[in-house]
């Protein structure tokens, strides 16, 4: 039987807390169009961070990092209130850019399949 570690328990119940803080909670609209995409927890529980994927140029981006910055401490207490532990994880918030990165590899896939002659049967 599959047994999650507290670790992974820890990462989701962050990331689930987090995402419901950007949706209902936080009113900057620099946030509007950020997404968790993954919560990475050190194993002494004292670190968390938190990669986010943002929905537009690099201007948006930076100002999301910005907002984030300055909600951390805001964010940070809510989760010490919602999630019983006896420490509340230092919080870090970095870009992550993969999912930019599987969209270059989709759209070079796609450019190489529509450049390859039709074969006859």
């Amino acid at each position: 039987m599959f047994q999650y570690r507290r670790k992974d328990r820890v990462q989701t119940l962050i990331r689930d807390e987090i995402s419901y803080l950007l949706q209902r909670e936080i009113k900057d609209p620099r946030l509007e169009f950020v997404t968790i995409t993954r919560v990475k927890v050190s194993e002494d529980l004292q670190h968390a961070t938190v990669f986010i994927s943002v929905l537009g140029d690099e201007k948006r981006k930076k100002q999301a990092m910005e907002g984030l910055t300055r909600a951390t401490g805001f964010i940070r207490r809510e989760i010490g209130s919602r999630i019983k532990l006896r420490l509340v994880p230092e919080i870090i918030f970095k870009y992550d850019d993969s999912i930019e990165g599987v969209a270059r590899i989709h759209k070079l896939l796609n450019e190489i399949r529509n450049d390859k002659p039709e074969k006859g049967i």
